[in-house]
């Protein structure tokens, strides 16, 4: 056999294994099982030269907003770069969005990565990364709405179509519509029993419907699916601590906490940020956390602060606030008082509510309740979800009351209680406010 024939068959095959082994990542990455980053980061060990691994990595790091990763998307960045791709390639596009990023610029990046959705709506990669940005950057229509303009491109016998029907279902329930939302993730879980993604959309209609008792059940008929091995562990496990909290099973919480968020293998920003985010509403509870709140104010002064976004910043404040670690606290409330002035609603909540946090933490709760006046009418945009930015108005609420401001207490409670009137936590909330009425009148 010609020796130039036999390399240019061998090198078709190696490019034939190489996509299937992108395809596989690509899976892993949208259904969130197993672990996408080290399976592609063996990938381009045995093939560097792979473009689509290398659109896969920078769509990997942006999409979990990895600040960490800044070195290894510059390097795949410049790999696609150098593979002298024709102009219309649609890998340079998904360069040219993750570079964006990487320049600093969500939003350029944003625009970039929705153009391709828009061009291909079949790019489940583009879409998952837009979908990942929109819901940073707290658009929450787009949330819906961008996914919602592909659906009919796509249908149930293609493979990522389950994932599709998961990032739609949860930017139904961030927008309120709730029924459909429950259907739609449904309708995924019907598909693929073990989407994680639609077990999380669905969760998070249970959060907010305050059906905690089926939230619990559901994720214990589930838990095979996504107790390990997930991209959801820590998170589904502080929903499962929320549904206890909610139904006043603090005990119940504590014991998902230490067993499954406190020492979680990952202990990225993610899972500490749900850990903060948990102990937090126990602390409004005036429960005594102190040993566990010393273990995670020590593993968030490992992370570098300065790379991370505003709403994991505002976790960590809560960590070095409750832990008493008054120079941590200091030195980050002083870091944003050098902060150039904000653009974004996630950025501009950012010093009020750390400094509210501080306040709360000395108990000083009328400085707290005048910090959280100025943000509250955007404190829905604080990065998260919806179940997320409650904490918020859990915060402010408890302050109005130790403040002994009864009117605004009042009308917080009341706020709650239209929300979610079946929430035994807004009747215990409505309770308080009822038996200090005369107190603080």
């Amino acid at each position: 056999m010609n020796d130039a024939l036999f390399h240019d068959r061998a090198m078709q095959v190696a490019d034939a294994r190489s996509q299937q082994r992108c395809d596989a990542v690509l899976e892993r990455m949208h259904t969130h099982r197993g672990h996408p980053a080290a399976a592609l980061e063996q990938l381009l060990d045995d093939d560097p030269g792979c473009v689509w691994a290398h659109c896969l990595r920078a769509g990997l790091i942006v999409h979990a907003d990895d600040t960490a990763s800044w070195s290894a998307l510059r390097t795949s960045l410049d790999a696609i770069d150098a593979a002298k791709l024709d102009r219309d390639d649609p890998a340079l596009r998904h360069a040219a969005a993750a570079r964006a990023w990487l320049d600093g610029d969500s939003m350029l990046a944003l625009a970039r990565y929705g153009a391709i959705v828009a061009e291909r709506p079949r790019d489940l990669l583009a879409l998952m990364v837009a979908h990942a940005l929109d819901f940073r950057m707290a658009r929450w229509e787009m949330l819906r709405d961008r996914v919602a303009g592909v659906l009919p491109r796509w249908h149930a016998g293609m493979r990522g179509y389950a994932s599709v029907l998961a990032m739609y279902a949860f930017g139904l329930e961030e927008n309120g519509e709730y029924r459909q939302a429950e259907k739609i993730a449904r309708d995924a879980l019907a598909i693929d029993p073990m989407h994680v993604g639609a077990m999380h959309a669905l969760v998070h209609v249970l959060e907010m419907e305050a059906r905690a008792r089926e939230g619990l059940a559901f994720l214990a008929d589930n838990e095979a699916a996504w107790s390990e091995g997930n991209g959801y562990v820590v998170h589904l496990a502080w929903h499962r601590a929320l549904f206890h909290f909610e139904l006043e099973d603090v005990g119940a919480a504590l014991a998902v906490y230490d067993r499954k968020i406190a020492n979680a293998a990952n202990g990225d920003v993610s899972a500490l940020s749900d850990a903060s985010a948990l102990l937090w509403r126990l602390e409004l509870r005036n429960f005594d956390l102190r040993e566990r709140w010393q273990a995670l104010a020590d593993r968030w002064a490992t992370q570098r602060l300065a790379l991370v976004r505003p709403f994991h910043i505002v976790h960590a404040m809560m960590a070095f606030a409750a832990a008493k670690r008054k120079s941590a606290a200091t030195r980050l409330l002083d870091a944003l008082h050098e902060e150039a002035p904000a653009v974004l609603p996630e950025r501009a909540l950012m010093r009020p509510m750390c400094e509210a946090l501080a306040a709360f933490a000395r108990r000083d709760f009328a400085a707290c309740v005048e910090w959280l006046t100025q943000v509250r009418r955007f404190a829905h945009r604080c990065g998260g979800s919806l179940a997320q930015c409650d904490l918020i108005h859990l915060t402010f609420t408890e302050a109005a009351l130790r403040a002994r401001k009864s009117s605004l207490a009042n009308a917080l409670v009341a706020e709650r209680a239209t929300r979610k009137p079946t929430s035994p936590l807004n009747r215990f909330l409505q309770n308080r406010v009822r038996l200090a009425m005369p107190a603080m009148a």
